[in-house]
């Protein structure tokens, strides 16, 4: 897994990097099974490429924006990033409790929706699965209908591709066989444009909620614990620089010890306006207004390079931050290559609207038959 989920360093492009740390554990990079000289995404590294390469028949991410549905599309898998409070976040480690989520990650829809099922439930360690109870199933596999997308209506997130033509036409191609299999397609369907990745309301949610969240799982831990608080973990990754920030620095985590409480007027503004940009003003106007079952847009970039140096770039592209602001469902679907590398598509909507996407990403699986397994080739044959 990418070193804590990627929020450690506005430089760490690199994902599936990490310190070996003070478990003594493996450390170094994960690669990408379609070409091993290529990034698997992140920060669901491991398991994106480990239920790609048939080292599992699915496994388990985590995300807080685009960690589960990411390394999904480089890996050429279906991705489920349920509703907030759908699953447990009970023993993961946190980034931010209003946005992190587990979700099933595995090579076709019914086995995500398989896994989905068997992951729900109020558990007391989360309080937010509170608000499950009646609105979640366990058994996900009665929306697998091959005819789904008859008379469903999707909306198109425009304005987030654009940034590759080749991913474009690729995207062009989904859309046309959604038409084919009887969907109507509304495009453009706008968000408002605070929502991208990184916005100062999404980023002053999470350095505050890191700071409280990391703090209340590691006193968990028990005295026995190595590290103890975040201001232990900004201290050991200085006491250790060549293990842990040799190749990127720990600014994520250093502005985040410098917020204050989750009382403070600067968090409490901030999250009340990721939600109403993203629900009140974003997903749920846009899906009112069209009459939608669901948005649908790219889900990442082409895998790019596994450079330490990130000079490659990341890959560009990507709708995970609204659901994700919302802590609302997105899904991943693969759909199609370029070069051999696998690119997905995703589907997301209101909340608990996992059986909607399911049963969309289901017949579209079945329409278009895009996963195939990867073949570990050095390097892309172009």
């Amino acid at each position: 897994m990418s070193e804590w989920a990627g929020w450690k360093s506005f430089e760490f492009g690199a994902s599936g990097w990490s310190g070996r740390g003070w478990d003594g554990g493996r450390g170094g990079f994960c690669s990408n099974p379609y070409a091993l000289d290529r990034t698997p995404g992140g920060s669901s590294s491991g398991s994106g490429a480990g239920a790609s390469a048939n080292l599992a028949v699915a496994a388990i991410g985590s995300e807080t924006d685009g960690s589960i549905v990411g390394p999904s599309s480089r890996n050429c898998l279906v991705g489920i990033k349920p509703t907030i409070g759908l699953h447990s976040r009970g023993g993961v480690i946190p980034i931010a409790h209003s946005q992190d989520s587990t979700g099933p990650m595995a090579r076709t829809v019914r086995d995500a929706a398989i896994m989905l099922g068997t992951m729900v439930g109020v558990d007391p360690r989360d309080p937010l699965t509170a608000a499950s109870a009646g609105n979640f199933l366990t058994d996900y596999t009665g929306a697998l209908d091959p005819g789904g997308l008859s008379g469903a209506r999707v909306g198109v997130l425009r304005e987030y591709a654009g940034f590759d033509s080749r991913v474009d036409a690729l995207f062009e191609e989904a859309l046309d066989v959604m038409r084919a299999e009887g969907a109507t397609v509304v495009d453009p369907v706008t968000l408002p444009e605070e929502l991208r990745f990184g916005n100062e309301y999404e980023m002053e949610v999470l350095y505050h909620e890191f700071k409280a969240d990391l703090n209340a799982y590691l006193a968990s831990l028990g005295p026995g614990a190595p590290i103890k608080s975040l201001a232990e973990l900004i201290e050991y990754n200085e006491a250790n620089h060549d293990l842990e920030l040799a190749l990127y620095g720990q600014e994520l985590h250093v502005r985040s010890q410098e917020r204050g409480p989750l009382t403070d007027q600067r968090y409490i503004d901030a999250l009340a306006a990721s939600h109403r940009l993203s629900r009140d003003e974003g997903i749920d106007r846009a899906m009112d207004e069209h009459r939608l079952d669901a948005l649908v847009g790219i889900t990442a970039g082409i895998p790019a390079l596994q450079d330490p140096l990130d000079a490659s770039g990341g890959g560009g592209g990507g709708c995970s931050t609204p659901p994700a602001m919302a802590a609302y469902p997105n899904m991943s679907v693969p759909m199609g290559f370029i070069s051999g590398l696998p690119v997905g598509m995703s589907l997301c909507g209101r909340a608990w609207s996992e059986a909607t996407l399911i049963r969309l990403a289901y017949a579209f699986e079945q329409a278009t038959n895009h996963r195939r397994p990867p073949t570990f080739q050095a390097s892309v044959q172009v």
